[in-house]
């Protein structure tokens, strides 16, 4: 169809057909019809919409100022009117092929239309400014938004591909150039590294957009996120009290620290985290898989489970009966009496681990009384025990009644 278009055989012939058409469109009845759409007559149409081509050194030099349409009118034998607006086969033109540089007033310039026809040009002219055209190299800078990142987590430094772009424009924009920015877009909520298309947006320092011809008009911008985080240790809290006759010896924790994640805020205060070990029941060496416990604002734990180990000793008890009670720092002035414990024999309820309380024998204990400094008269004096010092004991009496008398050998 293109080639049909630029033959002028073709434009004649259609030129004819569409004139014929015309005629044989005039109603019969209505003088005013008949003087209105008689072949032959004038007529005037406005086209509107019509792009100018300007012809200047698009190398070496920047053309602006000139509309990228303009409105044409023209007049003439009706049916070359009807024709030329259907097939809009004309140019409106600038030549600025001597053009020099500088802000100047050009005049639109028509051709490729009938001598027969008239034509004006609306608007006529154009106040334009010609400059030198210059390509510069510049950084992109990526632009993010941090508050599209979703709450505990933080960008990393940007990577662009390319990093550099060139830009070409008049010299004066050029140099106006301030800001060479990849924006970001996203709806937000994001949580892990992505990469985005962007495209390249210039700027003058007033945040103003630059017209101008970027090369690559995008950029592939990749932004690392990750989550805030750091290390803290874990703590082990006891809840409850062991069973009777068992003590927690020990509880290890297959690992002694969390990575906990959150704002900035948040990871300031956090001192550590939490596993709760409930003693009261447990009876004996057993191995839990326990969950780690945070403050509220964290978002995040890793590990969410850690194995506790916990190690007890089962407690025994045994009665060692007739241990002799022993009398120290007694002065030679006097002779010492027991009066209570008649028999002198203390019996003693040991506690402890079961083995280690097992054979248990009055010689394992030392059980006396000290009467230093007592003088003549009855007296109340505390029990003393020595024994083992892995297990516990309790006296059957915790005093003993003494007489001291003056021994008169």
């Amino acid at each position: 169809m293109d080639k049909l278009m630029d033959n002028a055989w073709f434009i004649k012939i259609l030129a004819l057909l569409l004139a014929i058409l015309l005629y044989f469109s005039i109603p019969n009845s209505g003088s005013e019809s008949r003087e209105v759409n008689v072949p032959g007559e004038n007529s005037t149409a406005v086209i509107s919409d019509i792009p100018v081509k300007v012809y200047y050194d698009t190398e070496n030099l920047v053309v602006s100022g000139i509309p990228d349409t303009v409105e044409v009118t023209i007049k003439g034998q009706q049916t070359l009117v009807q024709s030329v607006k259907a097939l809009r086969n004309f140019e409106v033109f600038v030549n600025l092929t001597n053009a020099k540089i500088g802000k100047q007033k050009v005049n639109f310039e028509i051709r490729e239309l009938s001598d027969r026809l008239d034509a004006t040009i609306d608007p006529e002219s154009a106040n334009i400014s010609i400059q030198e055209k210059v390509t510069k190299e510049f950084s992109v800078e990526a632009e993010f938004n941090t508050a599209l990142l979703e709450e505990g987590y933080a960008a990393g430094d940007p990577t662009l591909d390319p990093k550099k772009v060139k830009i070409t424009g008049a010299k004066d924009i050029v140099e106006k150039i301030m800001y060479v920015k990849a924006a970001i877009e996203s709806k937000g909520g994001i949580n892990q590294t992505f990469t985005q298309v962007a495209q390249i947006q210039v700027l003058d320092r007033e945040l103003n957009k630059l017209s101008v011809d970027i090369e690559p008009e995008t950029v592939k911008v990749t932004i690392p996120v990750k989550a805030q985080s750091k290390k803290v240790p874990i703590e082990i809290i006891k809840k409850g009290t062991p069973p009777t006759g068992i003590t927690i010896e020990s509880i290890k924790l297959d690992i002694d620290e969390a990575t906990i994640s959150g704002n900035d805020e948040i990871l300031k205060e956090i001192e550590n985290v939490l596993v709760e070990v409930d003693v009261s029941k447990i009876t004996d060496n057993i191995t839990l898989s326990l969950p780690v416990i945070i403050a509220n604002g964290i978002k995040k734990v890793t590990p969410e489970l850690v194995k506790a180990t916990v190690n007890v000793t089962k407690q025994g008890e045994v009665t060692v009966s007739g241990i002799p009670l022993n009398i120290r720092g007694l002065s030679e002035l006097y002779e010492a009496v027991v009066t209570d414990p008649g028999d002198q024999l203390i019996d003693l309820l040991v506690t402890g681990q079961s083995a280690k309380i097992a054979g248990l024998t009055p010689d394992d204990f030392m059980i006396f009384i000290d009467l230093s400094g007592l003088t003549e008269g009855n007296h109340d004096v505390n029990i003393h025990v020595e024994g083992p010092s892995d297990v516990n004991w309790k006296p059957d009496k915790s005093s003993a009644k003494i007489t001291l008398k003056e021994d008169n050998q």
